[in-house]
């Protein structure tokens, strides 16, 4: 990328009044605490600190807090307590973690980033009084303009179409050598760039992967040599470091990751971090299990709001070993992370299984299990929204359903900033040769 950012702070002043508006900074990655701070109000004072971003697929999306002012006129959204909004209590990025689409927005809507190379933009502002709505028929006191990255300077985006294989490859800034990760999402298939872009941030030659395409006529069903494929084209990079190649994956993306680390002879992972998913129904040699894609077996059901709920189709787990990749296999450190409020997958029951099978083949030791209360399926990067249900094309069918994925905001939102954290730990312990060989990019 040739444009240059940098770490900044910025205040606002407005033209009535004279009210400060502090955002630091106005520009950084996206895993980085914004400070949001309001001043020269005066004592006392109910304000409405709001949040409004417009996303690419054009849909508006906000969150709001309630404060008062002290004695001195300020308001910190880290140091004060917001009494009401979208969000409640001490929280310095619930100006983030609790956006949701305006009153009238299209049903089912997720927010996902599909141009890495741009920022999220967010319009922070102050309104006097404790407003839940009108916020675009009046001005605002003051309002800052801040820039969330994915891509820090630096950083390469190559697409990559070579051996049958279709990704994005996120090389970080510097010589290298890096230690590299195969990065995969889950079943709604596509190419999502925008986490293998903040790992790349943080100093990991990373390569996001296409694997199902719900947009073809008939959607793709790639066996094992397609993932061992992808994974030698990141280990043969001249700036990767060949040996410390590791795999990402999260919901049908855990289960390719586990396949591949339990039975490939060519694909050796220095390790694997599993996000909301299962050992159950194993990649093929041929391709994806019908029952990974569909789970159609009659378990599946709505909630009263018309949700589709998946999280039974593989309850009760099955005992028996050859519907369930034999995690006894696995030869390198494994960490799986879910929430135990995941309404799509039975990721806790199904850890419970993973930790006995490798308990009697001996290879616990392997294995780090987080769970955390109250958070759902879609564990993503810090200060992502927490989307409880969103719009769904289930692959083999075409079907377009509302997904029931799970979880409370504010436990969501503890779950991705602590998983995201011990996640990148995890990365640098078992893929660095030395800890301080790919330091992090800063904005």
């Amino acid at each position: 990328m040739s444009t240059t950012r940098s770490t900044t702070s910025s205040t606002t002043t407005s033209s009535s009044g004279g009210v400060l508006l502090s955002v630091q900074p106005t520009r950084g990655l996206v895993d980085e605490k914004l400070r949001v701070a309001a001043g020269h109000l005066p004592p006392a004072c109910p304000v409405t600190l709001h949040c409004l971003h417009h996303s690419e697929d054009q849909d508006y999306w906000e969150a709001f807090g309630h404060y008062l002012s002290d004695h001195s006129g300020a308001v910190d959204v880290s140091e004060d307590e917001s009494f009401g909004g979208t969000y409640t209590g001490k929280e310095g990025m619930g100006l983030l973690w609790s956006m949701r689409p305006v009153p009238g927005s299209r049903r089912g809507l997720r927010l996902r980033k599909m141009r890495v190379d741009t920022p999220m933009t967010v319009l922070i502002s102050v309104f006097r009084g404790h407003l839940t709505e009108g916020f675009g028929e009046g001005p605002p006191v003051a309002s800052v303009v801040a820039e969330r990255w994915y891509m820090a300077p630096g950083v390469k985006r190559i697409d990559v179409q070579q051996r049958g294989v279709i990704g994005t490859f996120f090389i970080p800034p510097g010589p290298g050598p890096f230690p590299g990760v195969l990065d995969m999402w889950g079943g709604g298939g596509g190419l999502v760039e925008y986490r293998a872009a903040l790992l790349a941030s943080h100093g990991f030659a990373a390569m996001a992967l296409k694997y199902l395409d719900h947009s073809s006529d008939s959607p793709s069903n790639f066996g094992i040599g397609y993932f061992e494929t992808a994974f030698q084209i990141i280990q043969e990079h001249p700036q990767v470091i060949s040996d410390r190649v590791g795999i990402l994956g999260l919901s049908l993306g855990t289960s390719v990751a586990i396949t591949v680390a339990a039975y490939s002879k060519i694909a050796r992972p220095r390790c694997c971090v599993c996000v909301s998913g299962s050992h159950i129904y194993p990649i093929s040699t041929h391709g994806v299990m019908e029952k990974a894609m569909s789970r159609n077996d009659g378990k599946a059901w709505k909630d009263e709001e018309n949700n589709m709920i998946w999280r039974n189709m593989i309850l009760p787990i099955t005992t028996d070993p050859a519907l369930k990749v034999d995690v006894g296999r696995i030869k390198c450190p494994l960490l799986l992370v879910n929430g135990d409020d995941d309404q799509n997958w039975a990721t806790v029951e199904s850890a419970e299984d993973i930790a006995n099978m490798m308990s009697v083949a001996g290879n616990r030791h392997l294995l780090t299990t987080l769970t955390y209360p109250g958070a759902g399926h879609l564990i993503e990067p810090p200060f992502t929204p927490h989307i409880r249900a969103s719009n769904f094309i289930i692959v083999h069918s075409k079907e377009k359903v509302v997904m029931l994925w799970g979880g409370e905001p504010k436990a969501h939102a503890a779950a991705q900033e602590d998983s995201w954290r011990r996640i990148l730990t995890f990365l640098k312990e078992y893929l660095y040769i030395q800890p301080t060989l790919a330091p992090e990019a800063k904005l």
